[in-house]
């Protein structure tokens, strides 16, 4: 039997491995001239390949269709990923929020300990190959045609095409081509996991600031739709890091229209009357100084100025002149720094894509296709989507080896050496 497998990324080069246990022929086409390319970039070029979380937390970090992925997950969990590339000499890390991580830093050594398992293997790895079409017969696959006009008869194709983010690294709009010649449901792709663009002036002067140990709330219209403790960045465009790209999978595009809002609490440890005691202790350090040049131990120095304006407190004025209402409306931006959100960077920017195939069409149990015998599914093409902390690595390994497993018929142990 003959496998091919679409797309060399980390579901495809999983769903390769895994196929590859059986003795089917496997063939793996990528159409950059080299195996993960995105993968090589995730992590800032360390490779976050998973989260070591407890398996219910696992499920909790998932946006959409979390339902959907259990049968992946539970064939092949966070644990099985790591045994898997230990048991290819890979050492790994586990760092804060159970990040997990190569020792070496580098993304290049996941990439090359898959390639390394894939030529051990036999697979039949083919670079610069698109796919052009997918040829079906009686309800059935029978052939992948590529760009070039190739012809590559298939009794099981597995697509693991990637979303539309990141196009420097080759994604396109593959998946949605192939679904409409296909007549397969999708989900509307939307950027992911992406910088938020805000309409205060203000942002330039804050380019370039990290602010750790911070609390922020997502508001759209009356709801509260995600609230988050950890880290941010100022950009010259808006707002990024952990926490708001975390913020960013729960707001779709059609909810911008309902004017976002981000609190930021710059001092969630403090209650407002804690931080009010703080203020009037500081302030008793140096009754005559001016109120800008008193903050210092309390705010980022490039905050400073922010928060003085936002204040309405002369910035000359001496701390021992300000006014009880003065200090509590300080509190009041300190602990609720609001930001209006108008947009977000796009694809360009975004680390993955939400949307896809559409999950109604995919047999959760084995990744197959439930309108075509023998076409199978795996990775960000499909509709489902986590926060940041290796979750949609782990979507990806999961449904690849599932996949993988499912086209070969080699449903019994979890890939192993």
């Amino acid at each position: 039997m003959r496998i091919v497998i679409v797309g060399g990324g980390a579901a495809g080069m999983m769903a390769a491995a895994a196929a590859s246990v059986s003795d089917c022929e496997v063939i793996l086409l990528e159409k950059n001239e080299k195996l993960g390319k995105k993968l090589f970039i995730t992590g800032k070029g360390r490779c976050n390949l998973t989260n070591a979380c407890d398996y219910a937390d696992f499920f909790e970090n998932i946006v959409t269709n979390a339902k959907f992925m259990y049968s992946s997950f539970y064939g092949f969990t966070n644990d099985d990923v790591m045994g898997f590339f230990e048991e290819k000499g890979l050492r790994l890390k586990t760092e804060r929020g159970d990040r997990v991580f190569p020792l070496s830093d580098r993304s290049s050594d996941v990439i090359k300990t898959l390639e390394r398992h894939l030529k051990d293997k036999h697979v039949d790895l083919r670079l610069n190959t698109s796919l052009e079409s997918i040829d079906i017969s009686d309800g059935k696959v029978s052939a992948v045609i590529t760009e070039r006009g190739e012809r590559i008869e298939a009794d099981r194709i597995i697509l693991a095409l990637g979303g539309v983010s990141y196009p420097g690294c080759g994604a396109s709009d593959d998946t949605f081509r192939v679904a409409k010649a296909l007549d397969i449901a999708v989900s509307k792709a939307e950027p992911s996991l992406v910088p938020f663009v805000i309409s205060q002036d203000w942002v330039g002067e804050l380019q370039g600031l990290s602010l750790k140990n911070v609390s922020v709330s997502l508001e759209c219209g009356k709801r509260t739709v995600y609230k988050g403790f950890g880290e941010m960045l100022f950009t010259h465009f808006g707002v990024s890091g952990p926490l708001i790209l975390s913020a960013s999978s729960h707001l779709k595009e059609n909810m911008y229209k309902d004017h976002p809002v981000l609190h930021i609490d710059l001092k969630p440890a403090l209650t407002e009357k804690q931080l009010d005691d703080r203020l009037l202790r500081d302030f008793s350090l140096g009754l005559n100084r001016q109120f800008s040049n008193s903050l210092g131990k309390l705010l980022p120095a490039k905050l400073i100025p922010v928060i003085v304006k936002l204040s309405d407190i002369e910035g000359h004025k001496r701390v021992n002149e300000i006014t009880r209402t003065e200090r509590e409306r300080l509190v009041r931006i300190i602990k609720d720094l609001k930001i209006d959100i108008t947009g977000n960077r796009g694809f360009d920017e975004a680390i993955i894509t939400r949307g896809g195939i559409n999950i109604k069409e995919i047999n959760p149990s084995t990744m197959e296709s439930r309108k075509i015998h023998g076409l199978y599914f795996a990775g960000e093409m499909i509709d489902v989507d986590a926060l940041t902390g290796g979750f949609n690595l782990q979507i990806a390994w999961s449904t690849g080896h599932l996949a993988g497993i499912s086209a070969s018929g080699s449903n019994g142990p979890k890939l192993k050496t």
